[in-house]
């Protein structure tokens, strides 16, 4: 079977400007704000890309920061994995014990999203993105 990488983090903020501020203070990182269109994601941008959005370093990814909620799918960090087919994988993640949470989301410009909870409970997100370059591990 081939492997699907892990290509994006993502993880909760209260305060996306406090947030904005520790990650570039502490880690150099370079935040990018986006608007309500977007639910006000925070794009964190850890390692340099071109203009493709390609990171330049292999083995690094970017992520990005959601609005903390109490419900299971925004409370905690979790990561990305790139597929190659939205559907078959969630067909995958279902034959192999896992479970589906919520609806297949259109990302504007990235992608087709799907969030699942695998069998240890941890929560996890799933890409087929629209640009197949974007595989490469950016964000």
């Amino acid at each position: 079977m081939k492997k699907m990488p892990v290509v994006h983090f993502e993880m909760p903020a209260i305060d996306n400007k406090r947030v904005s501020q520790f990650y570039t203070n502490a880690f150099g990182w370079d935040m990018q704000q986006l608007g309500s269109e977007m639910s006000n994601y925070l794009i964190a941008g850890t390692s340099d890309t071109d203009e493709n959005r390609m990171v330049k370093t292999p083995g690094t990814i970017n992520g990005g920061f959601f609005q903390r909620k109490d419900d299971e799918l925004n409370r905690s960090p979790h990561v990305v994995i790139s597929v190659d087919d939205i559907e078959e994988s969630r067909k995958a993640v279902e034959a192999a014990g896992g479970q589906i949470m919520g609806e297949k989301m259109d990302i504007p410009g990235i992608g087709f999203y799907y969030s699942f909870k695998d069998t240890e409970g941890n929560i996890v997100g799933m890409l087929q993105p629209h640009n197949r370059d974007y595989t490469a591990a950016t964000s």
